[in-house]
């Protein structure tokens, strides 16, 4: 029975658990944010220095003409979009940990409106660059003054068929503020206003989600898991509504640039092909029966009639506690074969730096990132909730915060940062390899148990980026086709949509409620709201499996370009980049190779199954 049956039959219900507020979090568990600005009050001082500094930029239109006058308008608009990149991050960072905090809610704000006005006043530079002779200005991009400059500034000139007049680019630019509303208002619902009721007496929260899916008990995951979906269906309209919005603005956006779709406005820039893509997609569903037999091995290792979706995080053997001491020790050797230099940057930062906020405190919103907290150091945003899932968050996001650490140390601000596509390789490259060394500690110490929750991990892990994030990336390319085709899109459209794209994925393995199941894009508005950038999961998981082999060849070679793809940052596009590495990311080889990896975690665990009976 639940809470409310409980209090009417006149029982002694449980005790709720409640969550720490964030100030009273102990300080090693939070970021050190301070590294930033000193206090909320240096923030604003800032936020006032930066608006009247960006203002300053505006007399520089009309004189980029010259090499000194576009090297000078550069150093100005660097140095403002640096200081920029802080003040966001600061705010972001303060709104995610209490996305009940009006406060910080303001300054979230308040930084969006400075973005929008450096947008709108930096209109003039590309057109007017663009307007160039452009043999005049590659000539200048081959001279030393250039150096840091060229690579930025080439994009720019490949860009020109989509760079519309000063006019233009200056609406588009004032149209970024309020065309962002959307992906402030969805989270800011998720996070603030549903309620996803209890679940073994304690309130579901975005922080504990997660934990409570996978719990022991499966009453307590039905509860978690329904009580999740049911707080989102309640609000679908209106979040569909919200989203569909959010789609017709980048289509928008797209046509005014002369882009002939959403996605390729989305990947063009980066040189990424929308082939990338569709082959991932041809790919993941051809190899979907990989998934079906994995769901029927859970099932008979959990001794289950039927699969339901709020069984596919159920731990198969007793939970391990993982409290975030241990994790940090693991990460440390798992990473040895990158060398002494990255383990203690990275070990550094994991403790004594204080880059990871780790604290579950009530308010905190959902998921994982890393900042990369404007040059100043990197930021991880978590909660630990002492599982092997919070060990396999952090070893994520930590490969982005030494890819941010290293490639900032090799290049200036000028050169630009690597991209989303770039990023999930480095992520997924540190969970792999930090796997692969529990894997071996396990197996040589006959340790099965553990070997178990090693799999488990990896199949979780695989569960969001190879199975969960394929099936939003589709999910978006058809939204998006079924605006762009002047289509309409309703929450029993998004709805419907998605349990299709589910049933897909689960087969025969998993008895779905499809209501339920169906509300699960609604879940994701931070990466539906970044558009296009659910696939690269998926890329990023296969492109990292990919390098990891290399290391069983020649690991020093294999280190070195490993490295030097990390210190790269920006300099090169992603496809280049990992070519230079190793990597095809136009053929469907490093997917169909990740797919192998899956499917040997699963005929182990069917191993492991006929040695139990």
């Amino acid at each position: 029975m639940d809470r409310e049956e409980v209090l009417a039959s006149g029982m002694t219900p449980e005790p709720i658990k409640t969550l720490p507020r964030r100030q009273d979090v102990p300080q090693e568990q939070t970021w050190d944010i301070e590294a930033l600005y000193a206090t909320p009050d240096a923030w604003a001082a800032e936020g006032d220095a930066l608006s009247r500094d960006i203002a300053t930029l505006s007399a520089h239109a009309g004189q980029l003409g010259t090499p000194d006058g576009l090297l000078a308008y550069l150093s100005a608009a660097d140095d403002v979009e640096l200081r920029l990149t802080r003040f966001m991050s600061y705010a972001g960072m303060t709104a995610s940990v209490d996305g009940r905090d009006a406060v910080a809610a303001a300054r979230r704000d308040r930084a969006g409106n400075l973005g929008a006005q450096y947008g709108s006043t930096t209109a003039f530079y590309r057109p007017e660059l663009l307007a160039l002779d452009e043999a005049t200005v590659r000539g200048w991009l081959d001279t030393p003054a250039f150096a840091d400059q060229r690579v930025r500034l080439e994009r720019i000139l490949r860009g020109k068929p989509h760079v519309r007049s000063a006019e233009v680019e200056e609406l588009l630019g004032a149209v970024q503020a309020p065309f962002a509303s959307e992906r402030g208002i969805h989270p800011a619902l998720a996070n603030m206003d549903l309620r996803f009721g209890t679940a073994g007496g304690e309130t579901v929260t975005q922080g504990n989600v997660d934990r409570l899916t996978s719990h022991p008990d499966r009453e307590v995951r039905r509860e978690a898991w329904e009580g999740y979906a049911d707080a989102h269906l309640a609000a679908r309209h209106s979040q569909a509504a919200m989203y569909a919005t959010n789609i017709r603005q980048s289509v928008f956006l797209a046509r005014a640039r002369r882009y002939p779709d959403a996605i390729t406005a989305s990947l063009a820039p980066d040189r990424i092909p929308t082939d990338v893509v569709t082959t991932l997609l041809d790919t993941y569903r051809a190899s979907t029966p990989i998934w079906h037999r994995y769901w029927r091995v859970r099932r008979d290792w959990l001794g289950l009639n039927e699969l339901r979706e709020y069984d596919v995080k159920a731990a198969l053997v007793p939970p391990r506690h993982v409290d975030y001491a241990q994790a940090v020790t693991w990460i440390g050797e798992g990473m040895a074969p990158l060398g002494e230099a990255y383990v203690q940057d990275m070990l550094s930062g994991l403790t004594t730096e204080r880059w990871v906020d780790y604290a579950e405190n009530d308010g905190k919103r959902q998921g994982a990132y890393s900042n990369g907290g404007g040059r100043v150091k990197p930021f991880i945003f978590m909660t630990w909730n002492d599982t092997m899932n919070s060990y396999s968050t952090l070893a994520h996001e930590i490969g982005h915060s030494m890819h941010s650490l290293l490639s900032m140390r090799e290049h200036p601000y000028s050169v630009p940062r690597y991209t989303l596509f770039h990023a999930e390789v480095a992520s997924n490259f540190n969970q792999a390899m930090v796997r692969a060394h529990l894997l071996k500690q396990a197996r040589q110490s006959g340790d099965t148990e553990f070997e178990v929750q090693i799999i488990e991990e990896a199949l979780s892990n695989f569960h969001r980026y190879f199975f969960i994030m394929p099936t939003l990336a589709a999910f978006e390319l058809e939204a998006y086709r079924r605006i762009e085709a002047g289509g309409t899109l309703s929450a029993p459209d998004l709805n419907t949509l998605t349990a299709d794209l589910l049933a897909q994925g689960y087969g025969d393995g998993v008895t779905m409620d499809r209501e339920r199941s169906g509300i699960l894009w609604a879940q994701f508005s931070t990466h539906l709201y970044a558009n296009f950038y659910a696939y690269q999961y998926a890329t990023g998981i296969s492109a990292a499996h990919q390098l990891l082999e290399t290391f069983a060849g020649d690991p020093d070679a294999a280190r070195e370009n490993y490295l030097r793809f990390l210190r790269s940052g920006g300099r090169l596009d992603p496809i280049d980049a990992l070519r230079e590495a190793g990597v095809d990311m136009l053929s469907p080889a490093p997917v169909q190779a990740t797919f192998r990896t899956l499917e040997g975690y699963v005929a182990r665990l069917e191993e492991l199954l006929a040695q139990r009976r």
